[in-house]
């Protein structure tokens, strides 16, 4: 399962996210869960780097199926609450159709 937890202070502003683990929907090489799960949260990253130039720490680990990104200053930029917001909706949707045994979206207040 991937598990994508949120990180919001108690506010609502987001501070970081994590996805860990892989999706386990099919073989490697054909999860089209893990493919959507993983093209949503580089492109968030991705696009939070190049395109809002927020300041972020990011890390990946490919074997572990680990990436990380946190904020490194606050409040962040709108268009990267936007994004965000995006990144959400996306991996809510994906758990909704798949089901929380492939998909996890949790939010933790910090």
């Amino acid at each position: 399962m991937t598990k994508v937890t949120i990180y919001k202070t108690k506010a609502g502003e987001y501070r970081k996210f994590t996805c860990d683990g892989h999706a386990a929907y099919a073989d490697y090489g054909q999860d089209i869960v893990c493919a959507a799960v993983s093209a949503l949260v580089i492109n968030t990253v991705n696009s939070l780097e190049e395109v809002t130039k927020e300041p972020i720490q990011a890390e990946a680990d490919e074997k572990a199926g680990r990436i990380s990104c946190s904020f490194l200053r606050q409040p962040l930029y709108e268009t990267s609450v936007a994004l965000m917001d995006s990144l959400v909706l996306g991996l809510s949707r994906i758990e909704a159709q798949y089901g929380k045994k492939h998909c996890k979206l949790t939010f933790k207040e910090v």
